[in-house]
């Protein structure tokens, strides 16, 4: 009892109930090891007694919070409604001046003080928020695409900011899309000799910064003046670019985000040594100054990993801290290359603003939606640089659920709620300030880790996790707060296991959700799919993600197989393929029902006028109707589906998630030119190619931006969408 006390006091949850389950125990070994992570000791009985006693005196002592949260407009927050009669409370404002009253401070972070007629004193971190994020400016509808997977014929080797741009204008301009959401782009963990970098960009070295792979080289103003010699070299490196990319369009080859990196930096290299313009040059003096140390953190570690390798637990031991005097050595005799790393830095900054830019100059009302992954890579930038935020032997994961039956471990570190109370939520504000800075909205990955997260101890399976809670109204005010100021839309990723009352919170505060189609059911009710007026308002309505498996590979069952012989079933196949062939059915019985497949219905109608019939899965025949929907949904063991069924269903699927009230649809990019093959399978390391895969069309054709911008199946679905293109002589609209 004593135990579950303690936990209780720093927020560890010591059971969880998953849905329609039974409550889960968490073992006691997984809570002691969390509270050590926490830097308490609950080894023994007497530990956890004097641990307890400790906190609980603490806690009696404590005149405020560390951090305290008011909403603008909103009542007196209850930490200072229940401070004792008489107490004085002074306030200094985050741009330096004071004002009388803390009620009337104005939105942002400020260092309030107390002190009670007892004579106690106390100081907390006072953040004024609005009431709720930017909403979005009118309904919309765009694209969600991997940027990696989009080559056109400048890239070298992989999607870059350059053709974020070129497609951000693109699709603006002749599809009416109000914004595109992109993957990840944060700074990965550069691969050590005869290793390869995660590809996942849901595991980064640094969430503070973009990776400088994502640059295209040629449009760096000093590439043009590039001479002599170095041109030569220069050349070089972009034939040899000009053959991965072939390779990947044309040959099969897998995106090779290293060989990618290893050409780019051996440009930036060259182009580094053409002298900046005085304009240029004061403008990059500016970006240093204004990032500051968190700029110089990240940069150094990229110089030392150069040395040293990308693992800093490796290293020798007067660098594993970066505020040691041996680090503060290598700083001064690796200055060149952290000037190298910080300034590739700025111009993918810049390239960053240019792409807003061309979104907003294409008429996007939101323009460009970047993500922000739940945790970082152990080894990487921000685990060296902030490892006092971080807690010590454990990753973030979730329990087993109905799509994942074994749970998950995600490999990232968690960050420790007390630390960031501690320092007023600051990792969290500079971390949301880079993000915003071009950004129109910002999807946060897995929302609901503002509230708890699935903490794993090092050695244990996920199975044997516990929840471990955050001040969720102080991670939402910093969140709303940052949104506020940049004037960008918040979307929250709310999918899998979600406690009560979060979806509302976020909705209250103006947070969108993330609504799927095929997770929409009526689960208080029938259990059936959820009608489209029936959907939530305050979402982006999706008919997939990168880690589900694209639309023609759920309706035909491929992605069923996939699973199968990636060993990631947790029922037999047959029985699974039952179970996802209902669910298919009944969603093609809605569509039916709103009259939203006026294509397959006209052939089942040609097919029973002339005589002809389809055959069910049992082989009796049928002529026409919702029996021959069944067949022509795929949803059979005669073979897969037919092309023309196959374009005709996944326009069905987006003109039900138009029928929604969603305030943002979104377009999987696969599903719009017919790939099937999903991006990411969770649970697969090397056994599958996940986020090394390129554009493609329904063969697993290689697709280049040009080819994609042409696609006959992506204009017919685009063509659905208000301001979309049409056609008037049959042809697409190009």
């Amino acid at each position: 009892m004593s135990l579950a006390r303690l936990a209780a006091l720093h927020g560890v949850a010591v059971s969880h109930a998953p849905p329609g389950g039974v409550t889960v125990p968490a073992p006691e070994t997984t809570v002691v090891a969390i509270l050590a992570a926490l830097g308490v000791d609950a080894t023994s009985p007497a530990a956890v007694q004097d641990a307890l006693d400790r906190a609980e005196s603490a806690a009696a002592r404590r005149l405020l919070p560390a951090t305290v949260v008011r909403w603008h407009g909103e009542s007196e927050p209850r930490a200072l409604a229940e401070l004792p009669d008489g107490t004085e409370l002074t306030i200094a404002l985050e741009d330096g001046g004071d004002h009388a009253d803390w009620r009337e401070a104005p939105c942002g972070v400020h260092r309030l003080t107390a002190r009670s007629p007892d004579g106690r004193t106390g100081g907390c971190v006072l953040i004024v928020a609005p009431e709720r994020a930017p909403h979005p400016p009118r309904r919309s509808h765009g694209f969600l695409l991997q940027l990696y997977s989009l080559l056109s014929a400048r890239s070298w080797g992989m999607g870059d900011l350059g053709d974020l741009a070129e497609f951000a204008a693109w699709s603006g301009r002749s599809l009416g899309t109000g914004f595109l959401q992109v993957n990840p782009l944060h700074a990965a963990v550069p691969a050590g000799p005869g290793g390869i970098t995660d590809p996942s960009p849901y595991r980064p070295s640094s969430r503070r910064f973009p990776d400088p792979v994502h640059l295209r080289i040629a449009d760096i103003p000093e590439y043009a003046e590039v001479s002599g010699p170095d041109r030569e070299r220069l050349d070089l490196l972009r034939e040899q670019a000009a053959g991965l990319r072939t390779a990947v369009l044309e040959k099969g080859a897998l995106i090779d985000r290293d060989a990618v990196w290893a050409l780019k930096r051996a440009a930036l290299e060259l182009v580094r040594r053409v002298p900046q313009g005085p304009g240029r040059r004061a403008a990059y003096c500016d970006f240093v100054a204004a990032r500051g140390r968190p700029l110089d953190d990240h940069a150094t570690w990229c110089a030392l990993a150069e040395r040293h390798g990308p693992h800093w637990r490796s290293w020798p031991a007067e660098l594993r801290d970066p505020r040691s005097p041996g680090t503060a050595r290598a700083r001064r005799e690796l200055m060149d290359r952290i000037d190298f790393h910080s300034w590739a830095l700025w111009l993918t900054d810049r390239q960053l603003a240019e792409a807003a830019r061309a979104a907003s100059e294409a008429g996007m009302g939101i323009g460009i939606v970047h993500d922000l992954a739940v945790g970082v890579h152990p080894d990487g930038a921000d685990a060296w640089a902030q490892g006092e935020v971080f807690a010590p032997g454990m990753s973030v994961g979730a329990p087993p659920d109905a799509f994942n039956g074994r749970g998950q471990d995600w490999g990232l570190p968690p960050w420790r709620p007390d630390v960031l109370a501690s320092l007023g939520y600051e990792p969290f504000r500079e971390l949301l300030r880079g993000l915003f800075a071009h950004a129109g909205a910002v999807r946060i990955d897995h929302v609901m880790g503002l509230f708890r997260l699935w903490w794993v101890p090092a050695g244990c399976s996920p199975t044997e996790g516990a929840y471990v809670g955050y001040d969720a109204e102080a991670m939402l005010a910093v969140l709303v707060l940052e949104a506020h100021r940049a004037g960008a839309v918040v979307v929250g990723e709310d999918l899998g296991t979600v406690e009560p009352g979060v979806r509302e919170t976020l909705a209250r505060r103006g947070v969108l959700g993330a609504s799927v189609l095929w997770f929409e059911r009526d689960w208080g009710g029938s259990d059936g799919p959820l009608p489209p007026g029936e959907w939530r308002e305050e979402c982006v309505a999706t008919a997939t993600t990168h880690d589900l498996p694209p639309t023609a590979a759920r309706l035909n069952g491929e992605h069923t197989e996939l699973r199968d012989r990636l060993g990631l079933l947790t029922r037999p196949l047959r029985e699974e393929r039952l179970r996802e062939r209902a669910d298919v059915r009944e969603w093609l019985r809605l569509f039916q029902e709103l009259g939203l497949l006026p294509e397959v219905t006209a052939h089942e109608e040609s097919l029973a006028q002339s005589g002809q019939s389809t055959r069910s899965a049992h082989g009796t025949a049928r002529a026409g109707g919702a029996q021959g929907l069944g067949r022509a949904g795929g949803v059979h063991e005669e073979g897969p589906l037919g092309a023309a069924h196959e374009e005709a269903l996944v326009r069905a699927v987006h003109r039900f998630l138009l029928a929604t009230p969603a305030r943002m649809v979104g377009v999987w990019l696969p599903d719009a030119v017919g790939d099937r093959r999903p991006q990411n399978v969770p649970g697969t390391w090397d056994q599958y190619p996940n986020w090394r895969l390129p554009m493609a069309d329904a063969e697993a054709r290689p697709l280049a931006l040009e080819q994609l911008a042409r696609s006959p199946r992506l204009h017919a679905l685009m063509e659905l969408f208000p301001g979309g293109p049409r056609r008037d002589d049959g042809e697409p609209a190009l």
